[in-house]
């Protein structure tokens, strides 16, 4: 019976136009990224599961923030890379 080893994951590279970036219960990311506070064209992705905002085109960040730290709270994906 094989060794089971836990290891920290390594933050990935943040994107240039980062707002937020939420920690998932299973390690992973979920990052806000646009232009800013009071623009919409705001997003958030998840590098763990692959979700990500409904309507980007169409998000201020005072909307996406509450869905992205919710995703976050209850993802358990892991990173895969």
């Amino acid at each position: 019976m094989g060794t089971t080893t836990l290891t920290a994951f390594t933050e990935p590279d943040r994107p240039k136009n980062l707002l937020i970036r939420f920690i998932t219960i299973g390690g992973s990311y979920v990052d806000v990224t646009g232009p800013g506070e009071h623009l919409d064209k705001n997003s958030w992705d998840c590098r763990g599961c692959g979700a990500s905002s409904d309507l980007p085109e169409e998000d201020f960040l005072f909307r996406i923030r509450p869905d992205a730290n919710e995703h976050a709270s209850t993802c358990r994906a892991i990173p895969l890379t």
